[in-house]
């Protein structure tokens, strides 16, 4: 076998074993026990952790939430309430922030340089309206995806690494993106005593500021668009 057909066979293998890991993750039992329930039954674990030794809770936290991320595990809502109670809103909002970009990040770059580069190659005259969007507006379609929590996390990721959208918007647009929602959701882990349900948390009014905020991400694009029409 030729050097040209290893590398090939190798990269076949990878993607088949990164698509595997994302399928596992989207199937597993593994976090089965991870609950609202549960979650407020162990409270006082979750306290002596954080209170023996919290820079290392933190580390544990972070990687946890990096791998949830890269292998797309159920359970990221729990995640962080759970670190909205062990780390107060702002200290978990930071700490989620760093794990699921580092995980999405590396999921993007994975599926980039596996699948979206042979892609881009092979329809490149097909995509080159499309590419030339994404280079010149992308950060605000990433950003208004990222804040309206109707669009899944895990297909977001999987998705840009088939496009061209630079790797620097990737991050800092993902970044930007999670972070009021993972705010709110942290703040809702601080009081978690007053949580009866995850569906109490996402109401009508936070649903409507995320649109809003996602929307604004758009108004620079459709005001060049309409600039453009004069």
């Amino acid at each position: 076998m030729n050097a040209k057909n290893q590398k090939k066979l190798k990269m076949i293998l990878i993607i088949a074993l990164l698509l595997l890991a994302v399928w596992w993750g989207q199937q597993s039992n593994l976090w089965g026990e991870l609950s609202l329930e549960n979650l407020q039954k162990n409270k006082a674990q979750l306290d002596a952790w954080v209170g023996n030794n919290y820079l290392l809770t933190v580390v544990v936290f972070i990687i946890v939430y990096f791998v949830a991320v890269l292998v797309s595990l159920p359970g990221a809502v729990i995640l962080t309430l759970a670190g909205g109670y062990m780390f107060g809103p702002f200290g978990a909002a930071l700490y989620i922030n760093v794990g699921a970009t580092l995980g999405a990040t590396a999921l993007f770059v994975a599926i980039r340089y596996f699948i979206g580069g042979s892609i881009q190659q092979k329809y490149a005259k097909a995509l080159a309206k499309f590419n030339q969007e994404i280079a010149e507006n992308g950060q605000g379609y990433f950003l208004t995806i990222r804040f309206i929590p109707v669009f899944p996390f895990f297909l977001i990721n999987l998705l840009a690494g088939l496009t061209k959208v630079r790797l620097t918007t990737f991050i800092w647009t993902t970044a930007v993106g999670i972070f009021p929602g993972s705010l709110v959701y942290a703040y809702a882990g601080s009081n978690l005593k007053t949580i009866n349900s995850v569906g109490d948390i996402l109401s009508l009014e936070i649903f409507f500021a995320f649109l809003a905020l996602g929307v604004f991400a758009l108004v620079p694009i459709v005001w060049k668009k309409l600039a453009s029409l004069k």
